[in-house]
């Protein structure tokens, strides 16, 4: 069975070394002494979200966390190009669900995307709640896939911004996929880029607008299709970043 992975805050492992020990404390150190009831010899993985990971096994487990003795610490490379999903937010949790499972995939960036037919709307303190949800998520399902690395959740776009941003993605040599059943370029026609960031753009239930389709084309994005089945939104993301994984060698 795989260790289970525990997650710390960024820099807590950068001076651990292999043959030292650390103390797993706070919310993580009370969950794996207490409620998973971690024993001596057990193997534990604790990431840092960041993409430091350390190997080690349970010395103890006391009122102050977990003593682990460190077999190993790997430093995983920043992945290039970057995987992003942007996510039209959605009704019933299906936006949750696409950036669990994108999580799940190998997703390093999600943008939560307010698009016109967006049911959903962030505003106010919702918009601080919701994206704090989303953060909560990643998190969760970061551990569970056993990730060393956190995907950054960006703070929402409107139509404009995202306008911009994919403008700006281009510019520096990235590439924007829009998924669209109308589209006739499929998806594994696409080359990634070299470097940068490879956006893929999901839109909400109703589905992306003609007016938001020619704007993020006039701004240099692609438009792709999956396949000949038209996919909800909770899985359209995680199918194609499952397939511009695999192009890209992170599945192998």
């Amino acid at each position: 069975m795989s260790a289970p992975v525990f997650l710390v805050d960024a820099g807590r492992l950068d001076d651990v070394v292999a043959g030292g020990e650390f103390l797993l404390d706070g919310s993580e150190g009370r969950h794996a002494g207490v409620v998973q009831r971690r024993g001596p010899g057990e193997r534990v993985d604790v990431v840092d979200g960041a993409g430091v990971r350390l190997l080690g096994r349970v010395r103890a487990a006391g009122p102050e966390g977990v003593r682990i003795d460190v077999d190993d610490v790997v430093r995983e490379p920043a992945p290039s190009p970057r995987l992003v999903l942007v996510q039209a937010l959605a009704k019933g949790d299906r936006d949750e669900m696409a950036i669990e499972a994108a999580t799940e995939v190998g997703v390093d960036v999600v943008v939560p995307w307010q698009a016109e037919r967006s049911v959903v709307i962030w505003r106010g303190d919702r918009a601080q709640k919701s994206r704090a949800r989303w953060i909560g998520t990643v998190r969760t399902a970061t551990k569970q896939s056993r990730r060393a690395c956190v995907p950054l959740v960006e703070q929402a776009l409107d139509g404009k911004g995202l306008v911009a941003h994919v403008a700006d993605v281009v510019a520096a040599g990235g590439v924007v996929v829009v998924l669209h059943e109308s589209a006739t370029r499929p998806l594994h026609e696409v080359t990634p880029p070299a470097a940068g960031d490879l956006l893929v753009v999901v839109g909400p239930e109703g589905g992306i607008s003609d007016r938001e389709l020619d704007a993020l084309a006039g701004a240099g994005a692609l438009t792709c299709r999956l396949g000949p089945h038209v996919l909800r939104t909770s899985t359209a993301g995680p199918v194609a970043l499952a397939m511009l994984a695999d192009r890209l060698g992170r599945w192998g």
